[in-house]
């Protein structure tokens, strides 16, 4: 006899309003990731910072505001309508054997209200909670340090120059866990150590360890670290991080400073020094000096999540180890009497290189967790690089100029990588946007090189 699925209770989730598209793929990898899956109770409006879910259990719930960054709060749901008087009768609705437990005379509370694009006066917000007095509370209001809270939400739409005199929405709730949103302060990259110019904003970081799916004690990898942004996050989470890229500068924090007002790093600017400075040393591997494009680990499933930021070349061309055979675009000299022999390493090329070594040295069920920057007026879903071992999970899109962008892509290892994957190539179609040494830089500054000229032109009207 089959046992019955546990009953899912409703939940109400306040969205922050800050990219927008990463928030579903988050909470849908978190759910898995504590053993749910996102069940929405209506169609859910993805714009919208509220989102109604059925969770099974309130201890999944706070497991997942123990990790979001794109959530503010969580309610278990006793209501909710499109006018004040389909709230209060759907609370009469709401079991009185669930709402007791919380409302004893024993206990303290506090009633909050929270109003989405509309400021309520003093007066009003006294009056709403006023309408509230159906509701059987018997214990004292406690306005500082109450044993429960709950909340009123009101959302006004989402146009700010057309406010509407009443909610769209209302709901009412018990307050049950609020999110991570206090990470981005605190792991800021204006406030950390060691920094490049491509270091990795902290909240994109965050977001890119849980659409990873990382957890305590997985292995995380990062195959072109940098100043080992995303190390950060993965190990703030409970993961052992590690990570290689070419450059011996980085990799030893060594020459010239990215800060504004210093000339040349400091002794103890590094990746290590970057997990010290937040009690994560503990954490931290190594990071080595490597070339992504010739892999250097034993064979076999080696990482449980490779989280990366492969170079676009914007600032600089991306470039791989060559020899004296192949077309040599230079001989660059590191710190200690180091050489290297660079050679043009294409942007396809990166791609393919990364999705084969994701497909080879993921654990199955590993995800690979990575940006791809798009010529936005050549993006079609077929230019997303693929591989017969890995899974599209996700692709949310951040906007970078007017004409281009970059999407995270979230990719999941279901086959095992087999001798006849070494050689799985891309159709010719999909590589198109990335052929040629460096295209998307020169796309990316012929769209800045004609937006200058026309503001010029503008000017001397």
């Amino acid at each position: 006899m089959a046992l019955a699925a546990p009953a899912l209770r409703r939940y109400l989730l306040l969205l922050a309003q800050e990219h927008l598209e990463f928030r579903l793929p988050e909470i849908t990898s978190l759910l898995s990731l504590y053993g749910g899956q996102f069940c929405g109770e209506q169609e859910i409006r993805v714009n919208s910072p509220f989102w109604i879910l059925n969770i099974p259990s309130e201890e999944m719930a706070r497991g997942l505001m123990k990790r979001t960054v794109c959530a503010k709060s969580i309610f278990e749901l006793w209501g909710h309508g499109g006018s004040a008087g389909e709230l209060y009768a759907s609370l009469k609705n709401y079991p009185t054997d669930k709402m007791l437990p919380y409302l004893q005379s024993d206990s303290t509370y506090k009633v909050h209200i929270h109003t989405f694009n509309k400021t309520l006066t003093q007066a009003q917000k006294i009056k709403k909670i006023d309408a509230l007095e159906f509701l059987p509370f018997k214990g004292k209001v406690n306005l500082k340090n109450p044993e429960h809270i709950f909340w009123i939400l009101e959302d006004y739409g989402m146009n700010p120059n057309d406010v509407p005199e009443e909610p769209i929405h209302l709901y009412f709730g018990r307050w049950i866990a609020d999110g991570q949103r206090e990470l981005i302060e605190s792991y800021s990259v204006k406030k950390r150590h060691f920094i490049g110019n491509t270091s990795m904003d902290a909240c994109l970081s965050f977001i890119m360890a849980n659409h990873g799916r990382v957890k305590p004690n997985d292995i995380v990898y990062d195959p072109f670290v940098g100043t080992g942004g995303l190390l950060i996050s993965s190990a703030h989470f409970g993961a052992y991080v590690c990570g290689t890229d070419i450059d011996y500068n980085t990799i030893h924090g060594l020459g010239k400073a990215s800060r504004k007002n210093q000339k040349w790093r400091g002794p103890d600017e590094n990746i290590r020094a970057n997990l010290r400075q937040y009690g994560l040393e503990k954490y931290y591997l190594d990071a080595l000096v490597a070339d992504s494009s010739r892999p250097i680990w034993r064979k076999g499933m080696l990482f449980d999540a490779i989280i990366t930021d492969p170079p676009y070349g914007i600032r600089e061309a991306p470039r791989r180890m060559g020899s004296q055979k192949e077309t040599v675009k230079s001989v660059e000299r590191s710190a200690e009497n180091h050489f290297f022999v660079s050679s043009s390493y294409h942007l396809s090329d990166i791609f393919f290189d990364l999705l084969k070594f994701g497909a080879e040295y993921l654990v199955m069920g590993g995800r690979l967790v990575y940006w791809l920057p798009i010529y936005r007026p050549e993006y079609t879903e077929e230019i997303i690089p693929r591989h017969p071992c890995l899974k599209l999970i996700s692709n949310c899109e951040q906007m970078l100029s007017s004409h281009t962008s970059r999407r995270l892509i979230t990719m999941e290892k279901v086959k095992e990588f087999k001798d006849q994957d070494e050689k799985s190539y891309l159709l010719d179609g999909q590589y198109m946007p990335y052929r040629g040494h460096n295209s998307f830089r020169e796309k990316y500054f012929s769209g800045v090189t004609k937006r200058i000229a026309k503001e010029e032109k503008d000017n001397q009207k």
